[in-house]
């Protein structure tokens, strides 16, 4: 638990100062650290981990709407640099805080995350709760010589009223408020016919979050989309088949010892084993963490970071499975134990220990992990840089997998190779990764066009 104390030095405010009518000044959001923020969303991915449910747009979800509660808390301590998006986002309400009166916004961010970690982790298991209940006393014992008893209680309200209200909007979505509870829909068919996804092999899960795509969006993305799949042929020389080829080639090379990099840059992307790692949008949260905490951000700053990235990769969620639900295109695995005279081929992902892997419970074209990592890559290269050079040490020291470090170039150099990782261990075809690819970077650019400033 000790890592994830913080001890922070005192922080003086401005006094209050006088015009026509009585005011008061705040210390300016940007003169704090970004170490609330940081810490906040280095726990989101302990709790993603392990709470059930928790699956990568559920997550993705939720972090926007926890990062969303924070933005919206600091907002009015901008100094006019950013302003609140309540009043673009139908039937949000959220107050403002009182314009006469002193805040911290240190305390009132503190206050925000740790509320909406309550409200949106109900059922994360004991050990997690007890980490966020250690980490939320340990960050308030250093927040409370901060600020008088007085300024210190309204700030920390002010947070929590912010929370509860944006929760309160949560909760109108229904297809996707506490999605955790209901990942799989009792009443959801799958349609059948050739060349459709039907549940798969080895444990033929029932199909995840089939209705994903009624689920609110951030940004203006309910048109955007992939064209159609390949079509379904058997012939061997239809695009079909020879991306199949592909992916089969690839995973026997594997298994063959051969195709080294390309192992390792399919387990090192992974990141959808449960429990082994958080979730494929988590990973874009870690990524976005290790950035903040390289480039030193201010607290507003990675506020707005933090929020960015998750509302691109909560609709970046909702578009690639309202795409997937809609062409209910069948996974490499069927076609190529169908077509490929292989009747017993199975992939290389997540690896159990005794021989057995996995396929993701739904249908394959686009691809999740391409479009979660090429949204949140155009909000990266929007705030930090179309170049930036980056070690990505997500899970450096992990002896279960491949996770040697891998060092990029730019954010979407990062965004190409997370798409591509899903081929060589089996789960997609190629053109699952490309399309979703271009749909990822749409999002991400509508996020970007949101009214921040």
């Amino acid at each position: 638990m000790k890592n994830y104390y913080l001890i922070f030095a005192l922080i003086l405010l401005v006094g209050a100062c006088q015009k026509d009518e009585i005011q008061t000044v705040d210390t300016p959001a940007s003169e704090y650290s970004h170490n609330i923020p940081l810490k906040w969303n280095q726990l989101f991915l302990v709790m993603e981990r392990f709470t059930p449910g928790y699956k990568p747009p559920v997550s993705a979800r939720n972090n926007a709407y926890i990062n969303l509660i924070a933005y919206e808390t600091i907002v009015h301590g901008s100094n006019g640099k950013y302003k609140s998006l309540a009043g673009h986002f139908n039937n949000l309400i959220v107050d403002d805080p009182d314009p006469n009166e002193e805040y911290n916004y240190e305390v009132a961010v503190n206050a925000a995350y740790e509320r909406a970690f309550e409200l949106f982790f109900p059922t994360a298991p004991a050990e997690q709760q007890f980490l966020m209940l250690d980490i939320s006393h340990a960050l308030k014992d250093d927040l409370q010589s901060t600020s008088s008893p007085e300024i210190y209680a309204r700030s920390s309200s002010y947070g929590q009223q912010v929370a509860e209200a944006i929760y309160e909007w949560s909760a109108q979505d229904q297809f996707g408020h506490e999605a955790y509870l209901y990942n799989n829909d009792p009443t959801y068919i799958p349609p059948a016919g050739e060349g459709l996804w039907k549940p798969t092999y080895p444990d033929y899960i029932p199909a995840l979050l089939p209705r994903w795509g009624n689920v609110r969006t951030f940004s203006a993305v309910q048109s955007v989309g992939v064209p159609p799949p390949p079509a379904y042929s058997g012939d061997s020389n239809s695009k079909l088949f020879k991306e199949a080829y592909q992916t089969f080639n690839l995973v026997n090379q594997i298994r063959n010892g051969e195709k080294h990099e390309d192992y390792w840059i399919g387990e090192f992307w992974s990141d959808d084993c449960p429990i082994l790692t958080f979730s494929p949008a988590g990973r874009w949260i870690s990524i976005t963490n290790q950035v903040i905490a390289i480039e030193r951000s201010d607290m507003l700053e990675s506020v707005v970071a933090y929020a960015k990235v998750g509302m691109a990769l909560s609709d970046a969620g909702v578009r690639c499975w309202g795409e997937k639900y809609r062409f209910n295109t069948l996974r490499p695995i069927d076609f190529i134990r169908t077509h490929m005279g292989a009747p017993d081929w199975n992939t290389i992902m997540c690896p159990d220990g005794s021989g057995g892997f996995y396929t993701p419970n739904f249908p394959s074209y686009p691809s999740g992990h391409a479009t979660f990592g090429s949204s949140a890559s155009v909000v990266l290269e929007s705030i930090f840089g179309q170049n930036y050079n980056f070690t990505d040490r997500s899970h450096e020291g992990r002896t279960e997998f491949l996770s040697k470090p891998r060092s990029f170039n730019s954010f979407r150099e990062m965004a190409l190779e997370n798409a591509y990782s899903r081929v060589p261990l089996g789960v997609h075809f190629v053109s699952d990764s490309n399309a979703a690819t271009e749909m990822g970077f749409i999002i991400g650019q509508r996020v970007n066009e949101l009214p921040w400033r």
